[in-house]
């Protein structure tokens, strides 16, 4: 394990760090999401390792002790090792394992650095493995690895999977490792489109470092990559290797109709590059993968160890539910996928949920978010005067497909073929008179307002950095404030992004949100120097916000709706931008009734989102912690989040929507709304406010 050589360095010795504690489904390979590897149990050898649908990617680990045969990792007929100890941080699950008087450890580790884009957006994953004698004696130990063909294709047709091995070559004045590939011999490149399904294209690597006694090779019996190590285990002290697992995608989004790579590659870098400096840059990566794990957990723990412990369950998943490309231009394309939700790509109301996670790491990534939106918006296809929903379905960015018009009939085929992948048709290039949308299935406010809201962070986060994205979508920005102005105060029936128990008229929290993308442009006004309109925005918007509140509020509650009952009630999560920007709409007695509102309606595992049915939402919950003038609701609805995590039956990545009586999860899992959980550290930071 490189630089750490003795058990006091090792990262899988937590006892004077926080670490996630027990998960439905632990990380083992997060990068996209297409490679994308977990563990669906307390131990790693009760089940089969899976990708984040529950497909079966089989990664097996054994260890022959003293001729003796056990296993660590997967299925299998061999004896399991005692798992001892799994601790999860922000980049790393860490596993121990006993045997016959030996000890393995095993980390698995992304460095999924948002300040480094380059390492961030590389495909590549390590695992990181280190044994020593438990009986003060010595032992010969041979850990075998297998990897399947399963992960190079989404059907399992694993008979159609080659491969081969090469000499990895190293940087001047360093000797060559070895690494092995493999992949479907026919090829095709973005060939499906969908929502619950894995990669059919593209190539599988492993590598070994130079120095580490791991050969690894292609095995046609099995259509699978081997890595093993013949080890003599001393008396004291620890035997290491390591392994870098890599997957070339080849091509990573179709962006308008080109095919483009990930954002590593852009510069006309290929996988045997980015897996070459994966190798040498192990161990800096390592120190920096560790010094980023405590800044992370010393920030949170200023709210509590519950609150902590859930950040550091959602941060890679948050981030790898994305793809990092670059657009023609070079800049960065950050493209979300919905994931166990319809499997749209760049979704608007996905983007806003996750970005206090990426407010706080790296802004450029909210840019590069919202990029294809302001792409698409422009252009004639969408002729509306509102924002869009979404740019395609993962991993074609060609147009939105959410809402499409009912006598669109190619269309209405292809979205009934979603789990068969196939792909809708460049959208992005129809005329204004192809008339693709349905108007009532849109969602005019929710995704104007959040548009403009996430502007207005990034230009008060950096004024200057911002200006020429500002200037450049500030027509769009112009119409979206006009339609909040028109229909937001108190929007009729129409779409949000909460509608799981139907659609809703006269929807407070949604007035919430056009109040505060109306402030939104405030801001943006006041960034370009308009200062006297800077000035009627910000007072329309007080004004919207005055009225709102004393029409919503029924006694010691605001209401779901203008017109609902006094027995009606809902998370106002979207008023928190009103502490973040500073803007003063709502004083200490609003949030703290609203905070003792939700406390009166707690289960077991968090506060329903609305008063229409028990279910939660874990981003949202935490906005409205976040909103406690006292500051304690974060760990305390922290904690209810932590007994969802630590108690749901349904093994599947960090699910955001679930039910709150029984832990039950509601379809959505691994999805980068996560990312949300981060808002209570973005509010304390204060980076947003004038």
């Amino acid at each position: 394990m490189g630089q750490r050589g003795n058990e006091e360095n090792m990262r899988v010795n937590q006892t004077k760090r926080i670490a996630a504690g027990r998960l439905p489904a632990v990380p083992l390979i997060t990068c996209d999401p297409y490679f994308s590897l977990w563990s669906g149990s307390d131990c790693l050898y009760e089940t089969d390792t899976c990708h984040w649908t529950g497909r079966r990617k089989r990664v097996a680990g054994t260890a022959q002790i003293d001729g003796a045969d056990y296993r660590f990792m997967g299925l299998g007929k061999a004896q399991a090792m005692e798992q001892t100890n799994l601790s999860v941080t922000a980049t790393c699950s860490a596993y121990r394992f006993q045997a016959a008087g030996v000890e393995l450890c095993l980390e698995f580790w992304t460095p999924l650095l948002l300040d480094d884009l380059d390492v961030m957006s590389r495909p590549c994953s390590y695992v990181d493995m280190a044994v020593r004698s438990l009986d003060g004696k010595s032992h010969e130990v041979k850990l075998a690895w297998e990897f399947s063909g399963e992960l190079c294709c989404d059907g399992g047709q694993t008979e159609k999977i080659g491969g081969g091995s090469y000499a990895l070559e190293m940087g001047e004045g360093q000797q060559a490792g070895r690494a092995a590939w493999m992949g479907l011999r026919q090829q095709h490149p973005l060939g499906q489109s969908g929502d619950s399904i894995a990669i059919d294209w593209g190539y599988l690597y492993l590598a070994a470092r130079y120095g580490s006694p791991l050969e690894v090779s292609y095995q046609q019996v099995n259509r699978s990559l081997w890595a093993k190590a013949d080890l003599h285990i001393p008396e004291s002290g620890w035997e290491e290797a390591s392994l870098v697992a890599a997957y070339d995608d080849i091509a990573s989004i179709n962006y308008f109709g080109r095919m483009l790579p990930g954002y590593w590659a852009r510069d006309g870098k290929n996988i045997l590059d980015a897996i070459s400096e994966a190798v040498s840059g192990h161990d800096r990566l390592l120190q920096r993968c560790e010094t980023f794990d405590e800044r992370l957990e010393k920030e949170a723990m200023e709210f509590g160890e519950a609150y902590t412990k859930v950040c550091i369950a959602a941060y890679r998943q948050s981030i790898a539910a994305h793809k990092l490309i670059a657009d023609e231009k070079g800049d960065a394309v950050f493209i979300s996928k919905e994931c166990h939700s319809n499997g749209c790509a760049a979704t608007v109301d996905v983007t806003y949920p996750s970005t206090p996670l990426f407010y706080c790491y790296n802004p450029e990534l909210v840019r590069g978010m919202m990029r294809p939106v302001m792409r698409f918006a422009k252009l004639p296809v969408w002729g509306y005067d509102f924002a869009p929903h979404d740019v395609g379905r993962y991993p074609y960015v060609t147009g939105q497909v959410y809402g499409l018009a009912s006598y669109q009939e190619a269309a209405q085929d292809l979205r009934d073929g979603e789990e068969g992948g196939y792909i809708y048709p460049m959208i992005w290039q129809m005329p204004e008179s192809a008339q693709m949308y349905n108007t009532k299935n849109q969602m005019p406010v929710e995704e104007s307002g959040n548009l403009l809201i996430l502007e207005a962070a990034l230009i008060r986060q950096n004024p200057e950095g911002e200006m020429g994205n500002l200037l450049e979508n500030l027509p769009l920005y112009e119409k979206w404030v006009k339609y909040l102005l028109e229909y937001g105060s108190d929007p009729g029936e129409q779409l949000c992004t909460d509608d799981f128990a139907g659609h809703l008229a006269h929807n407070v929290n949604l007035a919430f949100k056009a109040i505060m993308g109306v402030e939104a442009y405030s801001i943006l006004m006041h960034a370009v120097g308009r200062e006297e309109e800077a000035a009627q925005y910000h007072e329309k918007a007080r004004a919207m916000a005055k009225d709102a509140c004393e029409r919503a509020l029924d006694g010691d509650h605001t209401r779901l709706t203008f017109d609902g009952d006094g027995e009606s009630w809902s998370l106002k999560y979207n008023a928190v931008w009103d502490l973040v920007f500073g803007s003063g709409f709502w004083d200490d007695a609003f949030y703290s009734r609203e905070i003792r509102q939700y406390r009166r309606k707690y289960n077991r595992y968090g506060v329903p989102l609305d008063s229409r049915a028990s279910y939660t939402k874990s981003d949202w919950m935490m906005w409205a912690a976040a909103m406690d003038p006292s500051g304690r609701a974060v760990e305390e609805f922290a904690e209810h989040i932590l007994a969802f995590l630590e108690e749901s039956g349904d093994r599947v990545p960090f699910s955001d929507w679930y039910m709150t009586e029984d832990g039950r999860h509601c379809n959505f899992q691994n999805r980068t709304v996560q990312g949300g959980l981060f808002m209570p550290l973005l509010l304390k930071r204060g980076e947003m406010r004038s």
